[in-house]
């Protein structure tokens, strides 16, 4: 028999003390700047009802939706008919996003405030291809605004969004804006027949992933024509890169289009620009209309959050007012943006922009000569004082101990020896600077405080 593999699943990671001290970071910049934007938490269940997630995302995007089987006597009955179909397997799914879940909770509890701002921060899964910052398991950080018609609900996810990002450091983002019924006027201007929206929705939204050519071979595969493929990648693509800025863009889409609603739309931009330029996205958005966004359930506005060296988006989102009604009688307006952690945490790690991180004991309680119970109690009465301490845990040459320290990344060291216990002392040692002094107990924190290397929790 052979081995196991000790590798985690392909698509899935296991995070080391380091990697969860630079998780820890990010998500408390981006908790931080949710809550002061006035969004409260919510959580919900790993899984959902298949009934929940499926027929939310599009074809593709129920595809990728993981379903856990029925327990082994139902699973086994099953397998036994005739014919199994897929109800027959499974009736529940991994979470895919947070956005279907949401929507599930706000028709389900009836008593939540009209204008509902909620974040959420937890795992989604996708039975997709792994690759470069593309995980099958990552965690999302949505902020969404739920009973809210106007414009100032994408401006306070927008600027929300911005504000984060900024305070990470990053300096070249870029929110790209889009809306639904503006491409949807482009495609019906291009000449692409109604019934083949949705399909050139899903080949457009490849673009970033496989350029023009390769969106023109997939609309051609789908039974778009040539002639239209050609005229609706000029109007997303070569007018768009063409103009000087928004404005312009904006002029040129509207002399091109041939549907009241595009222009509406497109008006509805102009709208939303004007008013992030009062928000921390002032100056970091981009009219886009070739972004896609291939979920099913967008219905207004759209955007993606990109940065330059990384494929694909660090995430994105838009308005969806249709899908909380399809679990109630009752339509409430939408809309929300999700950031992927993960391809946050991989961007900054690549560009080296996190603070300095403490990962392991801030101070490492070594002893030489002094019985267990006399070295735990000095370890709790250094706890008492706020300090993170380990015990060095058997006896060794004091070399060793110190020696120890400085590997786990401990800055202090803290040596107790019979005369220390003796007097209620310790003698302090910074590991960097080799200062070290006896102290009285109950003063140790004050001294370590005062020499401390600045650094994040």
């Amino acid at each position: 028999m052979s081995k196991a593999s000790t590798k985690p699943p392909s698509g899935t990671r296991d995070f080391l003390p380091a990697d969860i001290a630079r998780r820890r970071y990010v998500v408390s910049v981006i908790e931080t700047v949710y809550q002061g934007s006035g969004f409260v938490p919510l959580e919900t269940p790993s899984f959902e009802n298949l009934s929940t997630l499926l027929g939310k995302y599009g074809d593709e995007g129920d595809q990728l939706v993981y379903r856990l089987l029925h327990r082994r006597d139902a699973l086994k009955r099953a397998l036994e008919k005739d014919d199994v179909s897929e109800s027959d397997l499974a009736d529940l799914g991994l979470r895919y996003d947070l956005t279907v879940p949401l929507a599930r909770v706000v028709a389900q509890y009836r008593d939540l405030p009209r204008f509902f701002k909620r974040y959420q921060i937890q795992p989604v899964w996708r039975a997709d291809r792994p690759g470069r910052g593309r995980f099958r398991e990552f965690y999302q950080c949505d902020v969404d605004v739920i009973g809210v018609t106007t414009l100032i609900a994408e401006a306070e996810v927008l600027g929300a969004v911005a504000e984060v990002l900024t305070r990470l450091g990053f300096e070249d983002f870029t929110l790209r804006l889009n809306h639904r019924a503006l491409l949807r006027g482009l495609i019906e201007t291009a000449g692409v027949a109604p019934a083949d929206e949705q399909t050139a929705l899903v080949a457009l939204d490849k673009l970033d992933k496989v350029g023009p050519d390769g969106v023109r071979a997939e609309l051609r595969t789908r039974g778009i024509s040539d002639d239209a493929a050609a005229l609706l990648l000029e109007l997303l693509v070569e007018k768009a890169s063409a103009a000087k800025s928004d404005d312009e863009l904006t002029e040129v889409l509207g002399a091109a289009l041939r549907s009241d609603a595009g222009r509406a739309a497109l008006d509805q931009l102009s709208e939303l620009r004007a008013l992030l330029d009062h928000t921390p996205a002032k100056g970091r958005y981009r009219l886009s209309p070739e972004l896609a966004r291939g979920l099913g359930y967008y219905t207004g506005p759209i955007f993606e959050i990109s940065v330059a060296d990384l494929a694909g988006s660090l995430g994105g989102g838009g308005r969806y007012d249709d899908l909380i009604g399809m679990f109630g009688k009752q339509q409430i307006p939408a809309v929300g943006c999700s950031l992927g952690l993960e391809r946050i945490l991989l961007v900054m790690e690549e560009r080296g922009m996190y603070p300095p991180l403490r990962v392991g004991p801030e101070l490492m309680l070594c002893s030489l000569d002094v019985e267990p119970a006399a070295l735990l109690e000095t370890a709790n009465a250094l706890r008492q004082q706020g300090l993170s301490v380990e015990v060095f845990p058997t006896r060794s040459k004091l070399g060793k101990q110190l020696a120890y320290a400085d590997s786990v990344g401990a800055p202090f060291a803290a040596i107790l020896g019979a005369d220390e216990a003796a007097a209620g002392d310790v003698t302090l040692k910074q590991l960097a600077s080799g200062e070290q002094a006896r102290v009285a107990l109950h003063e140790a924190a004050g001294w370590i405080a005062a020499r401390a290397p600045d650094a994040a929790p």
